[in-house]
C-alpha cells in the first residue's frame, strides 16, 4: 500500500494509509509505535471497511516537531486528518495510548464519532513526577538497548507485551509466521525502520501528564467495545474496569493474551472487532 502525506495539518504533515472501501474506520497506535502496529487487523477489516491508519506525531514517517505533545494536539491532528480526507464521521479504534486519544476525541468532537473500539487501554494514568520520569526513562533505555544488541532488546521488551507461552513459540522459531500474518523477525525488522528516538519519547511523554478524562467519560454516549488482555500489565484490570464502569453504553470482552492481544490473539480480536462493528 502507498504511503500518503497530508499536509499542513495543525502545521505538520501526517502520514497515513487507505486500504478497503465502505464505511470509514481511522486506526490510531500507542506511544511509541507506528501505523504499521495494526499488521494484523488491516486485512480482516478492510474486507468490510475503509481502513486508515496513520502515523501519530513524533512516530513513522509524520512530522516530529521537537515541543513538548499534549493529547489535545493528537486529537486535533486526528480531526485535521479527517477534515483533509472530507470524512464527517467514522468508527474509531486505539490501542493503549490511542485509546486514550479516542476517549478525549470523542468528547471533543462528538459529532464525528461513530463506534469506538478500546484495546488495552485506559483512561487518565496514575503517573506523579517519579511515575513519569521512569516511564519515559523506560522507553528511552529500550531505544539504546536496541542499538546495542537489537534481538536481545526485542525479546526483553516483549516481556510485558506478550503473554509467556507467545513469547516461547516465537523464541523456538522466529520465521514462524503466526496467524499467516508476522514472525517475530517480521517484528524485529519493523521495529528498525523509523524508530522513536529519545527526543519523540520525551516529548510525547508530556501526553501522559496533560489529560484528565476520566471524570468525562460518562459523556462518551457513542456505543464502545472495550477489549482487555487479561494478563496486561501495563493497561491492568484496574484501568479496563474504570473505563467499563464509567462510559455508559459499553460492553468488554476480555481476551487470554497481553498488552498486545491484537497481535498475539489476531483473529479472535478481529471477529468480536467485526461482529461489533
Amino acid at each position: 500500500m502507498t504511503e500518503l502525506f497530508a499536509e499542513n495539518i495543525n502545521g505538520i504533515k501526517i502520514c497515513y494509509e487507505i486500504y478497503g472501501e465502505g464505511y470509514p474506520v481511522f486506526l490510531v497506535h500507542g506511544f511509541a509505535a507506528k501505523k504499521e502496529y495494526w499488521i494484523a487487523q488491516i486485512s480482516d477489516l478492510s474486507k468490510k471497511f475503509k481502513v486508515i491508519t496513520l502515523d501519530n506525531r513524533g512516530a513513522g514517517k509524520s512530522d516530529r516537531p521537537n515541543i513538548p505533545y499534549t493529547m489535545e494536539m493528537l486529537v486535533d491532528d486526528l480531526k485535521g486528518l479527517m477534515d483533509f480526507l472530507k470524512i464527517d464521521k467514522a468508527h474509531l479504534i486505539g490501542h493503549s495510548l490511542g485509546g486514550a486519544v479516542i476517549q478525549h476525541f470523542a468528547v471533543k468532537y462528538p459529532e464525528c464519532v461513530n463506534r469506538i473500539i478500546l484495546i488495552c487501554s485506559f483512561p487518565d494514568l496514575p503517573l506523579d513526577e517519579v511515575g513519569t520520569r521512569m516511564y519515559k526513562e523506560n522507553h528511552i533505555a529500550i531505544y539504546e538497548a536496541r542499538l546495542k544488541d537489537p534481538i536481545k532488546s526485542f525479546y526483553d521488551k516483549i516481556k510485558l507485551r506478550f503473554s509467556r507461552e507467545f513469547i516461547k513459540l516465537m523464541k523456538e522459531d522466529p520465521k514462524k509466521k503466526f496467524h499467516g500474518i508476522f514472525s517475530a523477525n517480521d517484528l524485529m525488522e519493523s521495529e528498525k525502520i523509523n524508530p522513536v528516538t529519545p527526543q519523540d519519547i520525551n516529548n510525547l511523554t508530556n501526553t501522559l501528564i496533560t489529560y484528565r478524562v476520566l471524570n468525562r467519560l460518562q459523556e462518551i454516549k457513542n456505543e464502545t467495545l472495550i477489549i482487555a488482555g487479561d494478563k496486561d500489565k501495563l493497561a491492568p484490570k484496574a484501568a479496563r474496569d474504570k473505563l467499563h464502569e464509567k462510559i455508559p453504553n459499553n460492553t468488554l470482552k476480555i481476551i487470554l493474551g497481553s498488552h498486545w492481544v491484537n497481535l498475539e490473539k489476531a483473529p479472535e480480536v478481529n471477529k468480536v472487532i467485526l461482529d461489533f462493528l
